[in-house]
């Protein structure tokens, strides 16, 4: 193998770890516009992710709404915990 062998499979290795790298960034980048405009297409989503919150490497609360209903989900442990339904604090009611 002589120094040009060499200097070709160095630099063919050089541009293929440029275009992977090159893909993760656009990936990166632009996947998320991507996605929300094939979603938007489709219709409305019943269902929502509206915020989570994690609380430690085991648990994780998450805000879902479902129509015009929010529900407070916690997710860990090998179980799902659900807020109850019927239970509506208003804002004067908190002490």
């Amino acid at each position: 193998m002589n120094f040009l062998d060499l200097f070709r499979a160095v630099f063919g290795l050089a541009i293929t770890l440029g275009l992977i790298g090159l893909a993760a960034w656009a990936t990166r980048r632009y996947a998320p516009q991507v996605l929300a405009r094939f979603q938007a297409e489709r219709g409305a989503r019943r269902l929502q992710v509206i915020e989570t919150l994690v609380l430690d490497p085991a648990r994780r609360l998450v805000l879902v709404r479902v129509d015009a209903e929010e529900r407070l989900i916690l997710l860990g442990e090998g179980r799902e915990l659900i807020e109850p339904r019927g239970v509506a604090v208003e804002a004067g009611d908190v002490k």
